[in-house]
């Protein structure tokens, strides 16, 4: 398995896990994360000896989501940032199309792509401190690849992408964004035992159950649903407006705490 400078990925026996790893920024979603979960993606999906995989966050969090920081992000024109939003939906079409079934194990937050990675995968298992939430709409931008409505219906999906509101493991349960929720010193163990029940199965009757089951909703149009989500958020990263300006300044000289009680005070309720 090749070395990796982002994430980390081990064999199991017939279990391969990749573990998001730059725990100082709670696992930020950078350029060379997408480029290297592909990778590791491909890798684990050519041995023939896995059988299921597992992602999972190093340190405090599965992942705080998109790292905006990120220096490779082209910022110059509309179809740099659409290449952009194409390679990094990439490795979540991967994990769609895989012949594995993908386990998603979240602790801590799971927040905007991160949510994103976590819905896309087969089975999602959180541990009951799990926090997520699709928060691009506070920063004037929407959700790059858009899954979310077709896991949890029309009317909480708009609630959730129209407020940016966080959702606790509970919660995430009723909605079906997640498959069980255990104790965090649970979860490690509640996983693998997951996998195990799912390495059980001869892998080819799982990738064909798998694809028969992608099709269903690959034919009521979720690729182009999501594309179309991709198309609405290069237009939001391109435009500008005098509130994402202030925001933006207030964010850069006091920090992101300040900018949101600036924006938070102008709407109170009285």
């Amino acid at each position: 398995m090749p070395v990796f400078d982002t994430i980390d990925v081990t064999k199991r026996e017939y279990l391969g896990i990749v573990t998001l790893n730059r725990p100082k920024v709670l696992n930020a979603i950078d350029e060379r994360m997408f480029a290297e979960l592909g990778r590791a993606i491909d890798e684990l999906e050519r041995d023939n000896d896995i059988r299921a995989a597992v992602i999972r966050g190093a340190g405090r969090a599965f992942s705080a989501g998109h790292d905006m920081t990120d220096e490779l992000i082209p910022r110059e024109t509309p179809p740099d940032l659409l290449s952009y939003t194409e390679r990094n939906a990439a490795p979540w079409w991967r994990i769609w199309n895989s012949r594995l079934p993908w386990i998603a194990q979240v602790h801590g937050y799971c927040l905007g792509g991160a949510n994103e990675l976590a819905m896309v995968c087969d089975l999602t298992i959180a541990s009951t401190d799990a926090q997520f939430g699709i928060p691009d709409v506070q920063f004037q931008a929407s959700p790059p690849f858009n899954i979310l409505p077709w896991i949890v219906g029309m009317k909480k999906a708009r609630e959730l992408i129209l407020t940016g509101r966080r959702v606790a493991a509970p919660e995430a349960l009723e909605l079906g964004m997640v498959n069980l929720v255990v104790e965090p010193d649970s979860l490690e163990r509640t996983v693998f035992e997951m996998a195990a029940d799912l390495a059980k199965s001869p892998p080819v009757s799982v990738a064909m159950n798998k694809r028969a089951f992608n099709r269903t909703y690959e034919v009521q149009g979720i690729r182009a649903a999501i594309d179309a989500g991709r198309e609405t958020f290069v237009m939001l990263q391109s435009s500008t407006s005098a509130e994402r300006e202030e925001f933006d300044r207030i964010a850069e000289a006091e920090g992101m705490r300040a900018a949101f009680a600036w924006r938070d005070a102008k709407f109170q309720v009285r």
